[in-house]
């Protein structure tokens, strides 16, 4: 099944309830929640405060993307704020069974990611552990990217060893690219600009399922 998780970092964030609202009645699968500090990535968005607001709109699933220094120190204030997805990078950590440990006894869904320029060895010994693996299709951080064809080759390769998993794509998805990660095996849609900029916010998320 294709799921879709638009990311509210492209909504407008003087309204994000009612952008949430209009999603979850447009089609939406889950809410993709982009949480940055300035440090792992250069811009700084927001924090469990949000997802706390937020959970009051909407019954969907909450993706919370943590691209952030020492997740390990802000996971439980995501998992009581709401978070249903708590998906952190390999990069930031240095145990990451004990991360995912820590993510699961708080009741929530873990995830695991990598930017583009990391090899998929690096966490293949954990994805087995884990619901799901994000693989950046761009450098974390902005939007509006153009997808790097690299990284649909490991999307390739973690289906191929991992049938059930659910393998999320992130970062220069558009009417172009999304044929080519679904082929690869990417079943959790996350796109931004491509459905926040459509009129038909609906019909862009139907695209988005092949």
């Amino acid at each position: 099944m294709i799921k879709v998780s638009p990311s509210i970092l492209a909504g407008d964030f003087a309204k994000l309830g009612e952008e949430v609202k209009m999603l979850e009645n447009s089609g939406a699968d889950m809410i993709h929640m982009d949480v940055m500090d300035g440090s792992f990535v250069p811009p700084i968005t927001f924090g469990a405060q949000m997802v706390k607001t937020l959970r009051e709109h909407t019954k969907l699933p909450l993706d919370v993307h943590l691209m952030i220094e020492n997740p390990q120190n802000h996971i439980k204030d995501f998992a009581d704020a709401g978070a249903d997805i708590i998906t952190y990078h390999a990069e930031t950590i240095a145990d990451n069974r004990a991360v995912i440990s820590m993510i699961k006894e708080l009741g929530v869904k873990v995830g695991v990611s990598i930017k583009p320029n990391t090899k998929l060895d690096e966490i293949m010994d954990i994805v087995d552990l884990c619901d799901m693996v994000l693989i950046m299709t761009v450098e974390p951080g902005y939007g509006g990217q153009e997808l790097i064809s690299e990284t649909i080759e490991k999307v390739r390769l973690l289906r191929a060893h991992a049938l059930h998993l659910d393998i999320q794509v992130d970062g220069g998805i558009n009417d172009d690219t999304i044929a080519i990660a679904l082929e690869a095996g990417a079943n959790v849609i996350v796109a931004g600009s491509y459905i926040f900029g459509a009129d038909d916010k609906k019909a862009q998320i139907e695209k988005l399922r092949g």
